[in-house]
């Protein structure tokens, strides 16, 4: 008969495993943001999640910004992005694992205009799934307060172009 013990380490042994084996398989998500202001104007950016902070990116027209990732076997990983030009200012959850994962395939592209930012839609190769800008709350974001200006968990290749 199996003590508490060995079941609770069989347990984690196969958590850790489950975990070793989506890191494996499933890879790492890749995010672009694109600059596509049509007044020309340069789209200044900064990313966040939990526990990174991407820092502060200024783009020309056409031009982007990418960061990859390895997404969490819990589900759970975002990153949100605070928008700025002009007297704009605009707030975006540019990476929710339950709502990308799928959609994004691993390459969740956006092309970001006035008006909100758009997916890169893999069936029509267009920026055609068009989302609206975070309501503006306290700060701007539902996210506020929770980026921690360290790179310690990100394991990104970022890249300006």
């Amino acid at each position: 008969m199996f003590s508490f013990q060995r079941y609770l380490f069989s347990f984690v042994l196969l958590v850790f495993l489950a975990h070793l084996c989506h890191g494996l398989f499933e890879g790492k998500a890749h995010v672009r943001i694109i600059n596509g202001l049509n007044t020309g104007e340069d789209l200044n950016l900064q990313c966040k999640s939990k526990d990174d902070d991407l820092g502060p990116q200024t783009l020309a027209f056409n031009k982007f910004f990418e960061f990859s990732f390895g997404p969490s076997f819990w589900k759970n990983t975002l990153f949100f992005c605070r928008f700025w030009w002009g007297n704009e200012y605009h707030y975006f959850d540019i990476y929710k694992q339950k709502r990308d994962e799928d959609r994004c395939l691993k390459k969740c592209w956006w092309f970001v205009q006035a008006t909100g930012p758009c997916l890169l839609n893999g069936t029509t190769g267009a920026y055609d799934i068009c989302e609206e800008w975070n309501p503006e709350l306290q700060g701007g974001s539902s996210q506020v307060g929770t980026g921690i200006y360290d790179s310690k968990h990100l394991k990104s290749i970022e890249k300006v172009g």
